[in-house]
C-alpha cells in the first residue's frame, strides 16, 4: 500500500461496491426483461390484460428497488482512489449513499404511483379492445355495445354491471353467432355476496353506534344489501379518535341528452389531489355512475 493511498480494506470494500452495483443493474434489467418476455408469450388478449394489470407495476417496483440499491452501492465508492480509512468519513459516506439510494427508490415510487398508471391504462385498453378472433372459424369478432350485450348476460351479471363493480365485454362472431364474454373490474367497489356469489353487495346505510371523541374511538356499523338477491349483513368498524378531514362529496354534473354522443369521459379530482379517469359508452351510464360514486370506493 502506498503511503496516503487507500487501505487494503477500502480497496476490497470498493471492489465489492462496484461489482455489487453492476450486479444490481443487471438484476434490474433481468426483472424488466423477464416481464417483457412473459407478456409477449401470452397469446390470449384477456390473459395478457390480466397479467399486466396484476403484475406490471409490482415487477417494475422490484426493478426500481434493485436499481436504488445499486445506486447506493455506487455512491459508496466516492473517493475510492484517494481516501484513507477514516471512521467518521466512512460512516458519513455510507449515510449519503443510503440517502441517495432512497431518493432514487422514492422517485421510482412516485413515477409508478402518479405517472405510470396513465400509461398502463392506455396499454390495458389496447389489449382489452383489440378485436378478438374466433378460434374455431378464424373470423374477426365484434364488441357489442352496452345496449346490445345484456341479452348475453344473466341476471347476476347485469346486476354487477348496474352497481359498477364488474364490467363485462361481449364479443360476437356475426357469421357463426359464437359469443365470448370477458369479465373486467368495474369502476366502483362492491363486496361478494355470500348468498348468490355475485359482486353486488353494497352499503345500504351507515349507523354510528358511538360517537368518536378525543379520548375514545367511536363505533360505526355498515349495513350491506345485495343488489341482486337482497341478502343483508352488517359489519362493525372503529372510528378514529380525531378527524382532520372533511367528507368529500363530488359535484353532480348535469348532462343534456344527445343521441350523437357515443362516449363520455369523466375526470374526477379528489381533495387530496388524486385524480381518476372513467370512460362510459352513454350519457345515461355516466349519470348513473355519478349517482353511485364515492371517491373512497373508486377503483
Amino acid at each position: 500500500m502506498e503511503e496516503g493511498g487507500p487501505s487494503d480494506f477500502l480497496v476490497t470494500f470498493h471492489k465489492i461496491m462496484i461489482y455489487g452495483a453492476i450486479a444490481m443493474l443487471i438484476v434490474a434489467f433481468l426483472i424488466w426483461l423477464f416481464h417483457q418476455i412473459k407478456v409477449s408469450s401470452i397469446k390470449n388478449y384477456k390473459a395478457k390484460y390480466d397479467f399486466i394489470r396484476k403484475n406490471e407495476i409490482q415487477n417494475y417496483k422490484y426493478a426500481f428497488i434493485v436499481v436504488a440499491v445499486g445506486v447506493a452501492m455506487f455512491i459508496n465508492t466516492y473517493g475510492k482512489d484517494t481516501l484513507t480509512f477514516d471512521t467518521v468519513w466512512f460512516l458519513v459516506r455510507g449515510f449519503i449513499s443510503v440517502a441517495g439510494g432512497t431518493l432514487v427508490g422514492y422517485i421510482g415510487s412516485l413515477i409508478l404511483q402518479y405517472y405510470y398508471p396513465t400509461k398502463l391504462d392506455r396499454k390495458l385498453k389496447k389489449w382489452r379492445y383489440t378485436p378478438r378472433i374466433n378460434p374455431q372459424s378464424g373470423n374477426k369478432m365484434r364488441l357489442l355495445r352496452e345496449d346490445e350485450e345484456d341479452v348475453h348476460l344473466d341476471e347476476g351479471m347485469r346486476a354487477e354491471e348496474d352497481v359498477f363493480s364488474v364490467d363485462y365485454d361481449v364479443w360476437i362472431d356475426e357469421m357463426t353467432g359464437r359469443t365470448q364474454v370477458e369479465k373486467y373490474p368495474g369502476h366502483l367497489e362492491a363486496l361478494q355476496c355470500n348468498n348468490c356469489g355475485f359482486f353486488t353487495m353494497k352499503v345500504a346505510r351507515e349507523e354510528i353506534v358511538r360517537e368518536a371523541t378525543a379520548e375514545k374511538e367511536g363505533e360505526l356499523i355498515k349495513h350491506y344489501e345485495c343488489q341482486y338477491c337482497g341478502s343483508v349483513r352488517a359489519t362493525q368498524f372503529n372510528i378514529a379518535k380525531e378527524h382532520n378531514y372533511e367528507d368529500y362529496t363530488p359535484e353532480k354534473l348535469a348532462f343534456k341528452k344527445n343521441t350523437s354522443v357515443n362516449m363520455v369521459k369523466l375526470e374526477i379530482l379528489g381533495t387530496s389531489g388524486n385524480k381518476k379517469n372513467y370512460t362510459f359508452q352513454s350519457v345515461e351510464q355516466a349519470e348513473k355512475f355519478l349517482s353511485e360514486f364515492d371517491m373512497d370506493s373508486a377503483q
